[in-house]
């Protein structure tokens, strides 16, 4: 019964927080406050590690790409998580702002990711000779930018359509199964790809490599959070604005 009761109480939290006004008064000073520093962040380390941090010795001056290529890579697959996470809230306790959390999380999610493949095709071309070669980190990655693509189509068919976002939700949830493929690709096949430099408790950079990628990540993450609240904001804003014509229509059709 304690179970049922805690289940129940965190449930009621759980579409407290859901209701769209709240959100919107919450999200109204969270937004500034991530987007702000982040920028300040991202902008500090990139400053720091373009024209500041040491060339590296084998790679030269090209591994200063590395702190717009790795927090790109880590935000493209952080966005799908994020998406993964919101559809499955979203077909299991039916949370109000799930699906939208989920949609807002999509595009910006495929801009870092295309930035991923961009910015490592830039690496890749003095590092490896070659723009690109179909290994499974660079393969992996580039069918998450599809991915990216298909859900984006499917939700926004769901939306424009008024039909039940399901079909959606479920796609972003099945699609996960594609993050840990591209984390671990490097080392379940040979690839061109170096293996992960940073790993839980311990690194293979550095300091002078790894404080400008740190403060470079968590900059490009809080930006991307802050976009995440703008755009649930205005999926909101557009959602309550058809309501209100459909309202009038109906309004009109009775007059």
């Amino acid at each position: 019964m304690p179970a049922d009761l805690h289940a129940a109480k965190s449930a009621a939290i759980m579409h407290g927080f859901a209701n769209p006004a709240r959100f919107l008064r919450i999200a109204r000073w969270l937004m500034p406050l991530l987007l702000i520093p982040g920028i300040v962040l991202a902008g500090a380390a990139l400053v720091w590690g373009l024209f500041f941090a040491p060339a590296e010795g084998l790679q030269g001056e090209t591994v200063r790409i590395m702190y717009i290529h790795v927090p790109a890579a880590w935000l493209g697959m952080g966005g799908w998580t994020a998406v993964a996470v919101a559809s499955l809230v979203e077909l299991v306790w039916r949370h109000p702002l799930a699906g939208i959390a989920a949609r807002a999380s999509a595009v910006p999610g495929a801009v870092f990711t295309a930035l991923c493949l961009a910015t490592g095709s830039l690496w890749g071309r003095p590092a490896w000779g070659t723009w690109w070669v179909w290994d499974g980190r660079l393969t992996s990655m580039l069918v998450l930018l599809f991915l990216y693509f298909g859900y984006i189509a499917l939700a926004s068919a769901a939306s424009g359509e008024g039909q039940n976002a399901r079909v959606a939700a479920v796609f972003g949830l099945v699609g996960a199964v594609n993050i840990p493929i591209i984390h671990y690709s490097v080392l379940w096949w040979n690839s061109l790809h170096q293996p992960p430099s940073i790993t839980l408790g311990k690194s293979a950079m550095a300091a002078d490599f790894l404080v400008p990628l740190l403060i470079a990540t968590i900059g490009f993450s809080l930006i991307f959070g802050g976009v995440v609240l703008a755009r649930m904001r205005a999926i909101l804003a557009d959602i309550q604005a058809e309501a209100r014509l459909r309202r009038k229509a109906s309004a009109g059709a009775f007059a």
